[in-house]
């Protein structure tokens, strides 16, 4: 059963229920649908299927969206961080202000990583399942034979 990232699998927990989290009223997952589909949620299409239009326009959004905001909201943390840091010099909270912000910047390095991979990923996908086509038909089509289609 696929889960929530705000749910626990059998649902809203015990604080989500108190902070007044339904299933109606979850935050939309990154798909931008609301609730599971698929093979593995009831009434679900029962397949993964996107067209390439749909994969392109997921990598622009994480190209001219998510990347270039996540590492604003970084910059943005790192500036607020090294005031404090400078604010508390010679405590021991700024000590412990400068491992968060090596730690943050660590996890940031790695989302936008990730975020670069599924970039790429769903750019390589539509061309991927083209040359498993081409190479599905070339299994079946008789040493030779051409169609008409090889042609256009």
């Amino acid at each position: 059963m696929l889960q929530d990232l705000d749910h626990g699998p059998d649902g809203p927990t015990g604080m989500e229920m108190a902070a007044g989290h339904t299933d109606a009223n979850v935050a939309t997952r990154l798909n931008g649908t609301g609730a599971p589909s698929g093979p593995v949620a009831p009434g679900g299409p029962g397949d993964f299927a996107s067209t390439p239009a749909e994969k392109t326009a997921a990598a622009n959004t994480i190209e001219t969206e998510l990347e270039p905001n996540t590492k604003k909201a970084s910059e943005h943390a790192d500036e607020a961080t090294s005031a404090a840091v400078s604010g508390f010099q010679g405590w021991e909270t700024a000590a412990g202000l400068k491992k968060v912000a090596d730690t943050w910047d660590k996890q940031v390095k790695v989302l936008l990583g990730r975020l670069a991979s599924e970039k790429s990923a769903l750019r390589g996908a539509s061309g991927l399942f083209v040359r498993n086509d081409i190479g599905l038909r070339d299994q079946f089509r008789p040493i030779g034979a051409q169609s008409k289609l090889d042609h256009l």
